[in-house]
């Protein structure tokens, strides 16, 4: 019974927690750009909007041309 009560608790747990973007990378965030699920994506965006200003340049080309790719 106890395994049925912990098993229930996880699926729950799980199925209810949200992605925490702040914990990637700017190259990781970049490179799920497209794959976030809409549920997600504003808090994505958020995150991804908040480290713009920190771009290196390699970083802020990649993340333009993934922008390009959404967009077609």
């Amino acid at each position: 019974m106890k395994k049925i009560f912990v098993l229930f608790f996880l699926i729950i747990t799980v199925s209810f927690a949200k992605v925490d973007y702040s914990e990637m990378s700017t190259q990781e965030l970049i490179a799920i750009m497209g794959y976030v699920e809409d549920k997600n994506k504003k808090l994505f965006l958020e995150e991804l909007n908040s480290r713009i200003i920190t771009m290196s340049g390699k970083e802020k080309t990649a993340y333009e041309n993934n922008l390009l790719k959404l967009n077609e």
